[in-house]
């Protein structure tokens, strides 16, 4: 499980595995990103993250309120080539991200003003590692019937490890044999389809996917044992 004491420690270029060179981004690049995020903030509106993947069950930044909510406009799709964390360079995994088009029900975190660089930062590291998301200001609907603005990850389908194939049938076999430091790509998406059924959300384009890798991996477990 990744923890903030982890990230904080953590060098980009080795803790999640061969990244390769060209794809990874200095602190640098990290630093600019983050910043020309914040010039685009709302004027005096806190500062809320919306979390649709990991971020849902293991947020490791400080917030003062998280509450449900739904993004109109994007959808999940693991679009998104992993050749680090949970998979490798060699056995290729995939990732979650958000496309256009439909909408996504998830968490929305609201951050601390006093921690906000920090926080935000610890984030970027996580998120950034290769910036492979266009971190965009959306609004969001929350379930309580407020609408917030919130930094949301979307991909950028220019960057190098965009897939744009991310039918279940393609993905399934990558994601149920995919591994890396991080864990196995298989148990990210069980969690995430677990953390939404905790919460009461639904996700079509989880319900066949997480079936398709079940049996993939009890069909591969069947052939070893």
């Amino acid at each position: 499980m990744l923890t903030r004491d982890f990230l904080l420690k953590a060098d980009c270029k080795t803790a999640f595995g061969s990244i390769e060179e060209s794809l990874l981004w200095t602190c640098e690049q990290r630093a600019a990103s983050l910043a020309a995020a914040l010039t685009c903030r709302p004027d005096n509106s806190p500062v809320w993250i919306f979390g649709y993947g990991s971020l849902m069950w293991n947020p490791i930044f400080e917030s003062d309120e998280v509450a449900s909510g739904t993004l109109q406009g994007w959808h999940r799709a693991f679009c998104l080539r992993l050749t680090a964390g949970r998979g490798t360079h060699h056995q290729p995994g995939r990732m979650l991200a958000l496309k256009e088009g439909g909408n996504t029900s998830g968490l929305a975190f609201r951050l601390p003003e006093e921690k906000l660089y920090e926080e935000l930062e610890l984030l970027w590291k996580r998120e950034m590692i290769t910036g492979c998301y266009l971190p965009t200001w959306c609004e969001l609907a929350l379930d309580d019937g407020r609408k917030v603005t919130a930094l949301v990850f979307v991909m950028d389908p220019r960057h190098p490890l965009y897939e744009s194939d991310s039918c279940a049938t393609t993905i399934a076999p990558l994601i149920a044999h995919a591994s890396g430091p991080l864990g196995t790509n298989a148990q990210y998406l069980y969690s995430l389809d677990q953390e939404l059924k905790n919460r009461g959300m639904h996700d079509d384009c989880l319900t066949d996917l997480v079936q398709q890798v079940r049996e993939l991996q009890n069909c591969h477990h069947g052939m070893q044992g």
